[in-house]
């Protein structure tokens, strides 16, 4: 069962402004992410369920943050079809995340007051996203689209909430441009979490990035 109410998700995700997009089959090695990405000041994870047996890794790290990691919120993307959204709760997932808009899965999340964000790629799409009662439109893929679109949609609907996934990266720069346009947080896999810290293991080198990038984002918000 989640342990956090999707308004308190949604109050995380706009406070701390970025959410890690992470998978890897080992667990060991999810942890040690994990753990890091927290000591940079990261208080949410998006465990892209995309492998074979994936639901036990996700327990496996839902588990560990629990006992080691207070405050730190274990979600679920790549979700596909409601069966999957109700399962992954069954197993303590606080949010769930999908590419596209799925009405079932919107019922199935509401039903147990879990957030629920999903892949939009229109105002139509938007619009019936936030009937359906979400709180965090997801953007993807963020590169398609970019801070232009999320501009054009906050003039009208400034009430919108939205994260970019895809096309955003750790530069001052590229950040600056997605939170002008009015971005409520933004998710980030291997821009973050890149290829190489994991060959190296330099989980160092991942604690110091996410904390920059936090650093950086606290400084446009304010």
């Amino acid at each position: 069962m989640a342990r956090y109410s999707r308004i308190a998700v949604a109050r995380t995700m706009a406070e701390t402004g970025m959410v890690p997009l992470f998978y890897h089959p080992d667990v060991e090695l999810g942890k040690q992410v994990l753990k890091a990405c927290y000591e940079g000041g990261a208080r949410l994870m998006e465990f892209t369920a995309r492998g074979d047996f994936a639901h036990e890794v996700f327990t496996e790290l839902n588990k560990y943050a629990l006992q080691e990691l207070p405050g730190m919120i274990m979600g679920v993307g790549s979700i596909t079809d409601a069966s999957a959204a109700s399962f992954y709760m069954q197993l303590g997932a606080n949010f769930i995340v999908t590419p596209s808009l799925r009405e079932d899965i919107a019922v199935t999340c509401n039903r147990r007051k879990v957030l629920y964000s999903p892949g939009c790629g229109s105002l139509t799409e938007i619009n019936r996203a936030e009937e359906l009662g979400v709180e965090i439109i997801k953007l993807f893929p963020g590169s398609t689209y970019g801070p232009g679109f999320v501009k054009a949609i906050k003039g009208p609907q400034p009430w919108t909430s939205i994260m970019p996934t895809g096309g955003v990266d750790t530069s001052e720069v590229n950040l600056k441009a997605w939170f002008s346009a009015g971005v409520t947080c933004v998710g980030m896999g291997s821009q973050l979490i890149s290829k190489e810290i994991l060959e190296k293991r330099d989980f160092a080198k991942l604690t110091d990035t996410v904390k920059e990038v936090l650093g950086v984002i606290q400084g446009l918000v304010k």
